[in-house]
Protein backbone atom coordinates (compact mmCIF):
# COMPACT_ATOMS: atom_id res chain seq x y z
CA UNK A 1 0.00 0.00 0.00
CA UNK A 2 1.42 3.37 -1.05
CA UNK A 3 2.01 5.92 1.68
CA UNK A 4 -0.33 8.90 1.44
CA UNK A 5 1.41 12.08 0.31
CA UNK A 6 0.37 15.07 2.42
CA UNK A 7 0.77 18.46 0.75
CA UNK A 8 2.41 21.05 2.99
CA UNK A 9 2.49 24.82 2.70
CA UNK A 10 5.78 26.69 2.39
CA UNK A 11 5.89 27.60 6.09
CA UNK A 12 5.55 23.97 7.13
CA UNK A 13 8.39 23.07 4.75
CA UNK A 14 10.60 25.72 6.38
CA UNK A 15 9.79 24.35 9.85
CA UNK A 16 10.42 20.78 8.69
CA UNK A 17 13.87 21.81 7.44
CA UNK A 18 14.64 23.63 10.70
CA UNK A 19 13.76 20.48 12.65
CA UNK A 20 15.62 18.10 10.32
CA UNK A 21 18.78 20.21 10.46
CA UNK A 22 18.67 20.40 14.25
CA UNK A 23 18.02 24.12 14.57
CA UNK A 24 14.61 23.71 16.20
CA UNK A 25 13.60 21.34 18.99
CA UNK A 26 10.27 22.98 19.86
CA UNK A 27 8.13 25.20 17.63
CA UNK A 28 6.81 28.33 19.37
CA UNK A 29 4.43 30.68 17.55
CA UNK A 30 2.34 33.67 18.58
CA UNK A 31 -0.58 35.84 17.49
CA UNK A 32 0.41 39.48 18.21
CA UNK A 33 -2.59 41.82 17.59
CA UNK A 34 -2.58 45.53 18.23
CA UNK A 35 -5.54 46.35 20.52
CA UNK A 36 -6.71 49.23 18.30
CA UNK A 37 -9.93 47.68 16.98
CA UNK A 38 -11.87 44.44 16.67
CA UNK A 39 -10.38 41.54 14.73
CA UNK A 40 -11.74 40.70 11.27
CA UNK A 41 -11.81 37.63 9.03
CA UNK A 42 -8.22 38.24 7.88
CA UNK A 43 -6.98 38.02 11.47
CA UNK A 44 -8.75 34.68 11.81
CA UNK A 45 -6.37 33.33 9.18
CA UNK A 46 -3.35 34.44 11.21
CA UNK A 47 -4.79 33.06 14.46
CA UNK A 48 -5.61 29.66 13.00
CA UNK A 49 -2.32 29.50 11.07
CA UNK A 50 -0.13 30.25 14.10
CA UNK A 51 -2.12 28.06 16.45
CA UNK A 52 -2.36 25.28 13.85
CA UNK A 53 1.42 25.21 13.40
CA UNK A 54 2.03 25.00 17.15
CA UNK A 55 -0.57 22.24 17.44
CA UNK A 56 0.76 20.29 14.46
CA UNK A 57 4.35 20.31 15.74
CA UNK A 58 3.37 19.77 19.39
CA UNK A 59 4.74 23.19 20.27
CA UNK A 60 3.46 26.30 22.05
CA UNK A 61 1.24 29.19 20.98
CA UNK A 62 1.22 32.61 22.66
CA UNK A 63 -1.42 35.34 22.60
CA UNK A 64 0.42 38.63 23.01
CA UNK A 65 -0.80 42.17 22.53
CA UNK A 66 1.51 44.55 20.68
CA UNK A 67 0.32 47.46 22.80
CA UNK A 68 3.08 49.99 22.08
CA UNK A 69 0.85 52.77 20.69
CA UNK A 70 -1.62 53.80 23.42
CA UNK A 71 -3.12 56.62 21.34
CA UNK A 72 -5.37 54.09 19.55
CA UNK A 73 -5.66 51.32 22.14
CA UNK A 74 -8.14 50.53 24.88
CA UNK A 75 -9.26 47.66 27.09
CA UNK A 76 -12.48 47.10 25.09
CA UNK A 77 -10.38 45.95 22.15
CA UNK A 78 -8.22 43.77 24.39
CA UNK A 79 -11.27 41.97 25.79
CA UNK A 80 -12.88 41.49 22.39
CA UNK A 81 -9.69 40.02 20.92
CA UNK A 82 -9.27 37.54 23.77
CA UNK A 83 -12.91 36.48 23.30
CA UNK A 84 -12.41 36.02 19.55
CA UNK A 85 -9.23 33.96 19.91
CA UNK A 86 -10.82 31.69 22.52
CA UNK A 87 -14.02 31.33 20.47
CA UNK A 88 -12.01 30.19 17.45
CA UNK A 89 -10.55 27.43 19.63
CA UNK A 90 -6.96 28.67 19.59
CA UNK A 91 -5.61 27.58 22.98
CA UNK A 92 -2.79 29.87 24.04
CA UNK A 93 -0.17 28.84 26.59
CA UNK A 94 -0.22 30.47 30.02
CA UNK A 95 -1.61 33.94 30.57
CA UNK A 96 -2.36 36.55 27.93
CA UNK A 97 0.86 38.47 27.32
CA UNK A 98 1.43 42.17 26.70
CA UNK A 99 4.33 43.91 24.96
CA UNK A 100 3.98 46.65 27.59
CA UNK A 101 5.06 44.15 30.26
CA UNK A 102 8.42 44.08 28.47
CA UNK A 103 8.91 47.88 28.47
CA UNK A 104 11.72 47.67 31.09
CA UNK A 105 13.53 45.04 28.97
CA UNK A 106 13.10 47.15 25.85
CA UNK A 107 14.52 50.18 27.64
CA UNK A 108 17.54 48.15 28.78
CA UNK A 109 18.11 47.00 25.20
CA UNK A 110 17.92 50.56 23.94
CA UNK A 111 20.58 51.55 26.48
CA UNK A 112 22.66 48.58 25.31
CA UNK A 113 22.47 49.82 21.72
CA UNK A 114 23.54 53.31 22.77
CA UNK A 115 26.55 51.90 24.65
CA UNK A 116 27.51 49.91 21.55
CA UNK A 117 27.36 53.07 19.45
CA UNK A 118 24.34 51.65 17.59
CA UNK A 119 21.73 54.24 18.65
CA UNK A 120 21.57 58.00 19.17
CA UNK A 121 19.16 60.69 20.34
CA UNK A 122 17.99 62.94 17.52
CA UNK A 123 16.53 66.46 18.02
CA UNK A 124 15.42 66.78 14.39
CA UNK A 125 11.78 67.59 13.67
CA UNK A 126 9.59 64.95 12.04
CA UNK A 127 9.74 66.99 8.81
CA UNK A 128 13.55 67.09 8.90
CA UNK A 129 13.77 63.35 9.57
CA UNK A 130 11.45 62.70 6.63
CA UNK A 131 13.47 65.01 4.37
CA UNK A 132 16.80 63.45 5.36
CA UNK A 133 15.49 59.93 4.85
CA UNK A 134 15.87 60.11 1.07
CA UNK A 135 13.79 58.26 -1.50
CA UNK A 136 13.68 54.86 -3.16
CA UNK A 137 16.21 56.14 -5.74
CA UNK A 138 18.23 58.57 -3.62
CA UNK A 139 20.17 57.75 -0.42
CA UNK A 140 19.38 59.55 2.81
CA UNK A 141 21.54 62.11 4.61
CA UNK A 142 22.92 61.73 8.11
CA UNK A 143 21.31 63.71 10.91
CA UNK A 144 23.50 66.48 12.41
CA UNK A 145 22.93 64.74 15.78
CA UNK A 146 24.08 61.33 14.54
CA UNK A 147 27.60 61.56 15.99
CA UNK A 148 26.75 62.59 19.52
CA UNK A 149 28.92 60.88 22.12
CA UNK A 150 27.73 57.75 23.86
CA UNK A 151 27.73 59.62 27.17
CA UNK A 152 25.54 62.43 25.81
CA UNK A 153 23.14 59.95 24.23
CA UNK A 154 22.82 58.02 27.49
CA UNK A 155 22.12 61.23 29.41
CA UNK A 156 19.56 62.48 26.88
CA UNK A 157 17.79 59.13 26.63
CA UNK A 158 17.47 58.91 30.39
CA UNK A 159 16.10 62.45 30.34
CA UNK A 160 13.53 61.36 27.77
CA UNK A 161 12.46 58.54 30.09
CA UNK A 162 12.30 60.91 33.08
CA UNK A 163 10.00 63.34 31.30
CA UNK A 164 12.52 66.18 30.92
CA UNK A 165 11.60 66.95 27.31
CA UNK A 166 8.35 67.90 25.54
CA UNK A 167 6.43 65.35 23.51
CA UNK A 168 7.87 64.92 20.04
CA UNK A 169 10.98 66.96 20.78
CA UNK A 170 13.43 64.05 20.67
CA UNK A 171 13.57 60.49 19.37
CA UNK A 172 16.00 57.63 19.76
CA UNK A 173 17.18 56.29 16.41
CA UNK A 174 19.14 53.22 15.43
CA UNK A 175 22.49 53.97 13.81
CA UNK A 176 22.58 51.68 10.79
CA UNK A 177 23.06 53.00 7.23
CA UNK A 178 21.51 56.14 5.72
CA UNK A 179 22.58 54.96 2.26
CA UNK A 180 20.92 51.54 2.53
CA UNK A 181 18.76 50.62 -0.48
CA UNK A 182 16.20 49.45 2.10
CA UNK A 183 14.63 52.62 3.51
CA UNK A 184 13.67 50.76 6.69
CA UNK A 185 17.38 50.49 7.53
CA UNK A 186 18.05 54.24 7.27
CA UNK A 187 18.38 54.93 10.99
CA UNK A 188 14.82 54.00 11.96
CA UNK A 189 13.22 55.55 15.05
CA UNK A 190 13.27 53.25 18.09
CA UNK A 191 11.62 55.45 20.77
CA UNK A 192 9.54 58.64 20.90
CA UNK A 193 8.48 60.93 23.74
CA UNK A 194 4.71 60.76 24.31
CA UNK A 195 2.81 61.46 27.52
CA UNK A 196 -0.14 59.16 26.89
CA UNK A 197 -2.10 57.12 29.40
CA UNK A 198 -1.64 53.40 28.73
CA UNK A 199 -4.38 50.83 29.40
CA UNK A 200 -1.87 48.44 31.02
CA UNK A 201 1.06 50.48 32.38
CA UNK A 202 -1.08 53.54 33.23
CA UNK A 203 1.23 56.61 33.43
CA UNK A 204 4.45 54.79 34.26
CA UNK A 205 6.11 55.65 30.94
CA UNK A 206 6.34 58.82 28.90
CA UNK A 207 8.43 57.20 26.15
CA UNK A 208 7.15 54.39 23.96
CA UNK A 209 9.04 52.02 21.65
CA UNK A 210 8.24 51.79 17.97
CA UNK A 211 6.76 48.56 16.62
CA UNK A 212 9.85 47.63 14.59
CA UNK A 213 11.98 47.76 17.73
CA UNK A 214 9.52 46.27 20.19
CA UNK A 215 8.20 43.36 18.19
CA UNK A 216 11.44 41.44 17.60
CA UNK A 217 12.40 41.86 21.27
CA UNK A 218 9.00 40.52 22.35
CA UNK A 219 9.51 37.49 20.10
CA UNK A 220 13.02 36.92 21.43
CA UNK A 221 12.01 37.24 25.10
CA UNK A 222 9.18 34.74 24.63
CA UNK A 223 11.35 32.26 22.74
CA UNK A 224 9.31 32.47 19.55
CA UNK A 225 10.90 30.34 16.87
CA UNK A 226 8.86 31.24 13.78
CA UNK A 227 7.45 34.76 13.72
CA UNK A 228 4.71 34.56 11.08
CA UNK A 229 3.58 37.90 9.64
CA UNK A 230 2.06 39.28 6.44
CA UNK A 231 3.90 40.28 3.29
CA UNK A 232 4.04 44.03 3.97
CA UNK A 233 6.65 43.26 6.64
CA UNK A 234 9.00 41.52 4.21
CA UNK A 235 11.05 44.70 3.74
CA UNK A 236 11.19 45.04 7.53
CA UNK A 237 12.82 41.63 8.03
CA UNK A 238 16.43 42.95 7.83
CA UNK A 239 15.56 45.42 10.61
CA UNK A 240 13.90 42.64 12.63
CA UNK A 241 17.09 40.58 12.41
CA UNK A 242 19.29 43.63 13.11
CA UNK A 243 17.44 44.36 16.37
CA UNK A 244 17.56 40.76 17.58
CA UNK A 245 21.23 40.32 16.68
CA UNK A 246 22.45 43.68 18.03
CA UNK A 247 20.53 43.14 21.27
CA UNK A 248 22.29 39.79 21.69
CA UNK A 249 19.41 37.37 21.26
CA UNK A 250 20.88 35.59 18.24
CA UNK A 251 24.01 35.66 16.10
CA UNK A 252 22.69 35.31 12.55
CA UNK A 253 19.44 35.70 10.58
CA UNK A 254 19.12 31.91 10.34
CA UNK A 255 18.75 31.57 14.11
CA UNK A 256 15.54 32.13 16.07
CA UNK A 257 13.35 34.06 16.25
CA UNK A 258 12.94 33.90 12.48
CA UNK A 259 10.46 36.09 10.60
CA UNK A 260 8.43 34.43 7.81
CA UNK A 261 5.94 36.33 5.65
CA UNK A 262 2.76 35.06 4.01
CA UNK A 263 0.10 36.72 1.85
CA UNK A 264 -2.87 38.48 3.38
CA UNK A 265 -6.33 37.25 2.57
CA UNK A 266 -8.61 39.68 0.75
CA UNK A 267 -12.35 38.95 0.63
CA UNK A 268 -14.49 40.57 -2.07
CA UNK A 269 -17.31 43.00 -1.31
CA UNK A 270 -16.61 43.34 2.41
CA UNK A 271 -14.97 46.03 4.54
CA UNK A 272 -11.94 44.72 6.44
CA UNK A 273 -9.71 47.75 7.05
CA UNK A 274 -9.89 48.82 10.71
CA UNK A 275 -10.06 52.51 9.81
CA UNK A 276 -12.98 51.87 7.45
CA UNK A 277 -14.82 49.81 10.05
CA UNK A 278 -14.09 52.39 12.74
CA UNK A 279 -15.59 55.10 10.56
CA UNK A 280 -18.72 53.02 9.97
CA UNK A 281 -19.06 52.54 13.72
CA UNK A 282 -18.39 56.19 14.61
CA UNK A 283 -20.78 57.46 11.90
CA UNK A 284 -23.40 55.01 13.21
CA UNK A 285 -23.83 53.42 9.79
CA UNK A 286 -23.64 50.12 11.67
CA UNK A 287 -24.66 49.41 15.26
CA UNK A 288 -21.16 48.56 16.48
CA UNK A 289 -18.08 46.52 15.69
CA UNK A 290 -20.26 43.38 15.85
CA UNK A 291 -22.91 44.53 13.36
CA UNK A 292 -23.73 41.38 11.33
CA UNK A 293 -23.05 43.19 8.04
CA UNK A 294 -19.38 43.43 8.97
CA UNK A 295 -16.80 40.64 8.82
CA UNK A 296 -15.20 41.24 12.18
CA UNK A 297 -14.99 37.94 14.01
CA UNK A 298 -17.48 39.29 16.57
CA UNK A 299 -19.89 40.22 13.76
CA UNK A 300 -19.56 36.84 12.06
CA UNK A 301 -20.20 35.10 15.37
CA UNK A 302 -23.26 37.27 16.01
CA UNK A 303 -24.57 36.66 12.50
CA UNK A 304 -24.39 32.91 13.06
CA UNK A 305 -21.14 31.79 11.43
CA UNK A 306 -19.53 28.92 13.31
CA UNK A 307 -15.87 28.48 14.15
CA UNK A 308 -15.95 25.25 12.10
CA UNK A 309 -17.12 27.15 9.02
CA UNK A 310 -14.37 29.75 9.43
CA UNK A 311 -11.75 27.04 9.84
CA UNK A 312 -13.02 25.32 6.66
CA UNK A 313 -12.83 28.67 4.87
CA UNK A 314 -9.21 29.14 5.94
CA UNK A 315 -8.33 25.60 4.87
CA UNK A 316 -9.80 26.24 1.42
CA UNK A 317 -7.95 29.56 1.09
CA UNK A 318 -4.55 27.92 1.85
CA UNK A 319 -1.30 29.69 2.72
CA UNK A 320 0.89 31.25 0.05
CA UNK A 321 3.32 34.05 -0.79
CA UNK A 322 1.02 35.56 -3.45
CA UNK A 323 -1.72 38.07 -2.74
CA UNK A 324 -5.14 37.07 -4.00
CA UNK A 325 -8.82 37.76 -3.43
CA UNK A 326 -11.39 35.27 -2.20
CA UNK A 327 -15.05 35.48 -3.13
CA UNK A 328 -17.31 36.11 -0.13
CA UNK A 329 -19.52 33.39 -1.61
CA UNK A 330 -16.88 30.86 -0.52
CA UNK A 331 -17.42 31.87 3.11
CA UNK A 332 -21.17 31.38 2.62
CA UNK A 333 -20.48 27.98 1.06
CA UNK A 334 -18.52 27.00 4.18
CA UNK A 335 -21.30 27.90 6.62
CA UNK A 336 -23.83 25.99 4.51
CA UNK A 337 -21.58 22.96 4.50
CA UNK A 338 -21.25 23.15 8.28
CA UNK A 339 -24.91 23.78 9.09
CA UNK A 340 -26.50 21.52 6.47
CA UNK A 341 -26.17 18.28 8.48
CA UNK A 342 -26.66 19.74 11.96
CA UNK A 343 -29.06 22.69 11.79
CA UNK A 344 -32.71 21.92 12.68
CA UNK A 345 -35.15 22.73 9.87
CA UNK A 346 -38.10 24.91 10.78
CA UNK A 347 -41.02 26.34 8.84
CA UNK A 348 -41.19 30.14 8.83
CA UNK A 349 -43.19 32.67 6.84
CA UNK A 350 -41.50 36.06 6.43
CA UNK A 351 -43.90 37.73 3.96
CA UNK A 352 -47.22 36.38 5.20
CA UNK A 353 -50.66 36.14 3.69
CA UNK A 354 -53.48 34.18 5.28
CA UNK A 355 -54.49 30.74 4.01
CA UNK A 356 -57.93 29.56 5.16
CA UNK A 357 -58.89 25.91 4.77
CA UNK A 358 -62.66 26.29 4.51
CA UNK A 359 -63.56 22.63 5.10
CA UNK A 360 -61.23 22.09 8.06
CA UNK A 361 -62.87 22.02 11.54
CA UNK A 362 -62.92 25.51 13.09
CA UNK A 363 -61.43 24.77 16.52
CA UNK A 364 -59.34 21.72 15.70
CA UNK A 365 -55.53 21.69 16.09
CA UNK A 366 -53.68 18.52 15.24
CA UNK A 367 -49.99 17.82 15.60
CA UNK A 368 -48.12 16.38 12.65
CA UNK A 369 -44.63 14.82 12.78
CA UNK A 370 -41.88 16.63 10.86
CA UNK A 371 -38.30 15.50 10.33
CA UNK A 372 -35.98 17.89 12.15
CA UNK A 373 -33.30 17.43 9.49
CA UNK A 374 -33.92 15.12 6.52
CA UNK A 375 -30.14 14.73 6.02
CA UNK A 376 -29.50 13.74 9.63
CA UNK A 377 -31.91 11.16 11.03
CA UNK A 378 -30.24 11.35 14.44
CA UNK A 379 -31.99 14.68 15.04
CA UNK A 380 -35.29 12.82 14.92
CA UNK A 381 -38.72 14.42 14.58
CA UNK A 382 -40.71 17.22 16.17
CA UNK A 383 -44.45 17.94 16.12
CA UNK A 384 -45.91 20.79 14.06
CA UNK A 385 -49.38 22.16 14.90
CA UNK A 386 -51.87 22.32 12.01
CA UNK A 387 -55.25 24.06 11.89
CA UNK A 388 -57.83 25.88 9.80
CA UNK A 389 -55.98 29.18 9.52
CA UNK A 390 -52.38 29.25 8.34
CA UNK A 391 -49.77 31.71 7.19
CA UNK A 392 -48.08 31.12 3.83
CA UNK A 393 -45.48 33.18 1.95
CA UNK A 394 -46.88 35.71 -0.49
CA UNK A 395 -44.63 34.28 -3.23
CA UNK A 396 -46.45 30.96 -2.92
CA UNK A 397 -49.68 32.34 -4.44
CA UNK A 398 -50.34 33.99 -7.80
CA UNK A 399 -53.66 35.22 -9.07
CA UNK A 400 -52.52 34.69 -12.65
CA UNK A 401 -49.67 32.15 -12.68
CA UNK A 402 -46.72 32.45 -15.00
CA UNK A 403 -45.48 29.49 -17.00
CA UNK A 404 -44.07 26.63 -14.88
CA UNK A 405 -45.49 28.10 -11.67
CA UNK A 406 -46.54 25.06 -9.60
CA UNK A 407 -47.57 26.68 -6.34
CA UNK A 408 -50.99 27.97 -5.32
CA UNK A 409 -53.30 29.65 -7.83
CA UNK A 410 -57.07 29.36 -8.39
CA UNK A 411 -57.95 25.73 -9.13
CA UNK A 412 -54.48 24.32 -8.48
CA UNK A 413 -53.64 21.65 -5.91
CA UNK A 414 -50.41 21.63 -3.89
CA UNK A 415 -49.00 19.77 -0.94
CA UNK A 416 -48.70 21.57 2.37
CA UNK A 417 -45.36 20.34 3.67
CA UNK A 418 -45.73 17.57 6.30
CA UNK A 419 -49.55 17.93 6.10
CA UNK A 420 -52.24 17.59 3.38
CA UNK A 421 -53.04 18.35 -0.23
CA UNK A 422 -55.05 21.57 -0.62
CA UNK A 423 -56.82 23.06 -3.63
CA UNK A 424 -57.16 26.83 -4.08
CA UNK A 425 -60.82 27.91 -4.34
CA UNK A 426 -60.50 31.69 -4.21
CA UNK A 427 -58.87 34.75 -2.63
CA UNK A 428 -59.60 38.17 -1.13
CA UNK A 429 -58.09 41.61 -1.70
CA UNK A 430 -58.00 44.82 0.33
CA UNK A 431 -59.13 48.24 -0.92
CA UNK A 432 -55.74 48.74 -2.61
CA UNK A 433 -55.99 45.51 -4.58
CA UNK A 434 -53.43 43.67 -2.45
CA UNK A 435 -54.18 40.01 -1.81
CA UNK A 436 -54.78 39.40 1.89
CA UNK A 437 -56.41 35.95 2.08
CA UNK A 438 -56.39 32.77 0.05
CA UNK A 439 -59.13 30.16 0.42
CA UNK A 440 -58.75 26.46 -0.18
CA UNK A 441 -60.12 23.04 0.69
CA UNK A 442 -58.12 20.09 1.94
CA UNK A 443 -58.35 16.39 1.20
CA UNK A 444 -58.23 14.47 4.53
CA UNK A 445 -57.18 11.30 2.66
CA UNK A 446 -53.83 12.90 1.69
CA UNK A 447 -52.36 13.25 5.15
CA UNK A 448 -48.57 13.08 5.07
CA UNK A 449 -47.20 9.68 6.06
CA UNK A 450 -50.33 7.70 5.13
CA UNK A 451 -48.87 6.45 1.88
CA UNK A 452 -51.41 8.26 -0.32
CA UNK A 453 -50.45 7.75 -3.99
CA UNK A 454 -53.71 8.17 -5.89
CA UNK A 455 -52.51 11.40 -7.48
CA UNK A 456 -49.39 13.53 -7.67
CA UNK A 457 -48.84 17.24 -7.27
CA UNK A 458 -45.89 19.27 -8.55
CA UNK A 459 -45.84 21.93 -5.87
CA UNK A 460 -45.04 21.77 -2.15
CA UNK A 461 -45.21 24.88 0.03
CA UNK A 462 -44.44 25.55 3.68
CA UNK A 463 -46.79 27.16 6.18
CA UNK A 464 -47.26 28.12 9.84
CA UNK A 465 -50.42 27.62 11.93
CA UNK A 466 -51.64 31.03 13.08
CA UNK A 467 -52.74 30.54 16.69
CA UNK A 468 -49.53 28.80 17.80
CA UNK A 469 -47.05 30.75 15.66
CA UNK A 470 -44.20 32.76 17.21
CA UNK A 471 -43.97 36.27 15.79
CA UNK A 472 -40.37 37.26 15.04
CA UNK A 473 -38.33 40.07 13.51
CA UNK A 474 -36.00 38.92 10.76
CA UNK A 475 -33.03 40.88 9.44
CA UNK A 476 -31.98 40.17 5.86
CA UNK A 477 -28.47 41.23 4.87
CA UNK A 478 -26.70 42.12 1.65
CA UNK A 479 -23.15 43.37 1.04
CA UNK A 480 -22.42 46.62 2.84
CA UNK A 481 -20.40 48.02 -0.07
CA UNK A 482 -20.10 47.35 -3.78
CA UNK A 483 -16.40 46.67 -4.22
CA UNK A 484 -16.54 47.23 -7.97
CA UNK A 485 -17.34 50.91 -7.26
CA UNK A 486 -14.76 51.26 -4.49
CA UNK A 487 -15.19 51.82 -0.77
CA UNK A 488 -15.31 55.62 -1.15
CA UNK A 489 -17.15 57.90 -3.56
CA UNK A 490 -15.45 60.93 -5.15
CA UNK A 491 -16.90 63.26 -2.51
CA UNK A 492 -15.31 61.22 0.29
CA UNK A 493 -18.53 59.54 1.40
CA UNK A 494 -18.57 55.77 1.71
CA UNK A 495 -20.12 53.84 -1.16
CA UNK A 496 -22.78 52.05 0.86
CA UNK A 497 -25.46 49.69 -0.35
CA UNK A 498 -28.83 51.17 0.74
CA UNK A 499 -30.27 47.64 0.79
CA UNK A 500 -27.60 46.16 3.05
CA UNK A 501 -30.25 45.63 5.76
CA UNK A 502 -33.94 44.81 5.35
CA UNK A 503 -36.08 44.16 8.42
CA UNK A 504 -39.29 42.13 8.13
CA UNK A 505 -41.87 40.70 10.53
CA UNK A 506 -42.73 37.05 10.19
CA UNK A 507 -44.14 33.96 11.87
CA UNK A 508 -42.37 30.76 12.85
CA UNK A 509 -43.71 27.41 14.00
CA UNK A 510 -43.61 27.08 17.82
CA UNK A 511 -40.67 24.66 17.70
CA UNK A 512 -38.49 27.79 17.69
CA UNK A 513 -39.44 28.37 21.34
CA UNK A 514 -37.07 25.52 22.26
CA UNK A 515 -34.09 27.58 21.07
CA UNK A 516 -32.10 30.41 22.64
CA UNK A 517 -30.04 33.38 21.42
CA UNK A 518 -27.07 32.18 19.41
CA UNK A 519 -28.79 29.02 18.13
CA UNK A 520 -28.93 28.45 14.38
CA UNK A 521 -31.39 26.66 12.14
CA UNK A 522 -32.60 26.45 8.56
CA UNK A 523 -35.86 28.06 7.54
CA UNK A 524 -37.31 25.65 5.00
CA UNK A 525 -37.03 26.96 1.42
CA UNK A 526 -35.57 30.22 2.68
CA UNK A 527 -32.12 30.22 4.29
CA UNK A 528 -30.06 29.77 7.44
CA UNK A 529 -30.84 31.99 10.42
CA UNK A 530 -29.75 32.47 14.00
CA UNK A 531 -31.34 34.15 17.00
CA UNK A 532 -29.46 37.40 17.60
CA UNK A 533 -27.47 37.47 20.83
CA UNK A 534 -27.59 41.23 21.26
CA UNK A 535 -31.15 42.35 20.53
CA UNK A 536 -33.25 39.27 21.34
CA UNK A 537 -35.25 38.81 24.52
CA UNK A 538 -37.37 35.91 25.77
CA UNK A 539 -40.44 37.79 24.54
CA UNK A 540 -39.01 39.09 21.26
CA UNK A 541 -36.79 37.02 18.99
CA UNK A 542 -34.70 38.96 16.47
CA UNK A 543 -33.31 36.70 13.76
CA UNK A 544 -30.25 37.26 11.59
CA UNK A 545 -30.13 35.64 8.18
CA UNK A 546 -26.74 33.94 7.98
CA UNK A 547 -27.01 33.10 4.30
CA UNK A 548 -29.49 32.01 1.68
CA UNK A 549 -29.93 28.35 0.79
CA UNK A 550 -28.38 28.46 -2.66
CA UNK A 551 -25.40 30.04 -4.32
CA UNK A 552 -23.75 29.99 -7.71
CA UNK A 553 -20.37 29.40 -5.97
CA UNK A 554 -18.61 26.17 -6.87
CA UNK A 555 -15.39 24.83 -5.40
CA UNK A 556 -12.54 24.81 -7.93
CA UNK A 557 -11.69 21.32 -9.14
Amino acid sequence: MEKEVISKNFIERIIDQDIEEGRCTKVVTRFPPEPNGYLHIGHAKSILLNYGLAEKYNGSFNLRFDDTNPTKENIEYVNSIVEDVEWLGAKYDGEVKFASNYFPIMYENAVKLIKKGKAYVDDSTPEEIREYRGTLTQPGKESPYRNRSIEENLRLFEGMKNGEFPDGSKVLRAKIDMASPNINMRDPILYRVARIHHHNTQDEWCIYPMYDFAHPIEDAVEGITHSICTLEFEDHRPLYDWVVIECGYKNSPEEFPKQIEFAKMYVTNVVTGKRYIKRLVEDKVVDGWDDPRLVTIAALRRRGFTKESIKLFMDLCSVSKSNSSVDYAMLEYCIREDLKPKAPRIMAVLDPIELIIDNYPEEQIEYLPASTNVENSELGFHDVPFGKRLWIDRDDFMEEPVKKYFRLYPGNEVRLMNAYFVTCTGFEKDENGKITKVHCTYDPETKNGTGFTARKVKGTIHWVEQTTARKVVARLYENLVDESKGVYNEDGSMNLNPNSLTVVDGYVEPYINEFKPGDSFQFVRNGYYCIDTKDSTDENFVLNRITSLKSSFKLPK
